[in-house]
């Protein structure tokens, strides 16, 4: 009995050690002293995401808690069961009551949380945000990369397929996503200047980040304008919906996709050649990186968050800050591009 004891006791340790062996977020070269404490005095935040239980924020909540294990701060990701700004608004509010120290926050609709982190920031609740670069009401708004930027390199992939010609439609999560938009712009710009023989129909579509709504709304588009050729997603859950779409209605090698996407949503339809091409960032970093910032500024760090500052995470090696009417608006640099041929590389 006591052996069996012994060698279940070293089983469990040797689980635990590989658990922490296969942290999602490398932290090998982290900026401790950025998010040192005095007092090893830890902190309450929220990271409030646009919508809960879709793979893309399922990511984010994998960086979260791994920043809650590695810091012990008392950490946790929040959001509406579906992506709706008045309730996104609440949970802020609840937040607010509750007197947490500082709140992450990926808006689904800029407008609408305004008003509300202004309550907070009032309150003397930090703000970090992440997708919102036109936020007027944060402390820090964290962005992956340049947004026009990403859209372009999109246009780019689906020019390649589309052989620069043809109709095309695009999609938006939300119509007051800034980021979402500015990739779309970005988009747009890039293919009238490179891909003069394109031409995007009809409004962006609105879809709400439900990959059910990108079927619905790029259904009714390819009704209305039957020679579409090109699908531009600018939200995640599309790159599954017009998989869907493609896939069943026989339009392989007909209609062509270029869009956000991961590889464990939409990895099925790129295998199948269904679509061609999805491109992202690692949401769990970007997870890490908000909490992180959230530290400093609680710490009165503020003279650090600056241009080339380097949080040690992946592709938040040297921040740079494109707006010098806006020093607290920074931006990652790098994403990461996905086909067929490299998707087994990803495992989210």
């Amino acid at each position: 009995m006591k052996a069996l004891l012994t060698a279940a006791s070293l089983a469990l340790s040797l689980l635990g050690t590989s658990a922490l062996a296969e942290q999602i977020v490398d932290t090998s070269k982290l900026n401790n002293e950025l998010i040192a404490t005095k007092d090893d005095k830890k902190y309450t935040i929220a990271t409030v995401v646009k919508v809960d239980g879709i793979a893309w924020f399922d990511r984010m909540r994998d960086g979260v808690e791994q920043f809650k294990a590695d810091t012990g701060h008392d950490v946790w990701m929040v959001g509406p069961s579906q992506a709706d700004a008045a309730a996104q608004v609440q949970i802020i509010e609840n937040l607010i009551a509750q007197g947490v120290d500082a709140i992450a926050v990926v808006p689904f609709s800029v407008e609408a949380v305004e008003p509300v982190l202004k309550k907070a920031r009032d309150r003397g609740i930090v703000v970090i945000s992440h997708e919102a670069s036109n936020l007027e009401n944060t402390d820090y708004d964290l962005e992956a990369f340049d947004n026009l930027a990403y859209g372009a390199n999109l246009m780019k992939e689906l020019g390649k397929y589309t052989g620069g010609k043809g109709k095309y439609v695009a999609t938006v999560g939300s119509l007051t996503s800034k980021s979402q938009m500015e990739w779309v712009d970005g988009a747009v710009a890039y293919q009238k200047e490179h891909f003069p023989d394109m031409e995007m129909v009809g409004d962006r579509l609105e879809t709400y980040d439900d990959a059910a709504t990108d079927y619905t709304k790029l259904k009714e588009a390819m009704t209305t304008y039957p020679d579409i050729t090109g699908i531009l997603g600018a939200p995640m859950p599309t790159s599954a919906g017009a998989g869907r779409l493609i896939a069943e209605g026989g339009l392989k090698d007909k209609v062509f996709f270029a869009g956000t996407g991961l590889p464990s949503v939409a990895g099925e339809y790129l295998a199948n050649g269904d679509i061609q091409y999805i491109q992202f960032w690692d949401p769990a970093v970007a997870g890490y990186a908000m909490n992180m910032l959230a530290i400093a500024a609680l710490e009165g760090k503020g003279d650090q968050i600056k241009a080339e500052l380097n949080l040690g995470l992946n592709g938040y090696e040297s921040l740079i800050t494109p707006n010098e009417d806006r020093p607290n608006l920074l931006y990652g640099a790098g994403w990461v591009g996905v086909t067929a041929d490299n998707m087994d590389k990803y495992d989210f």
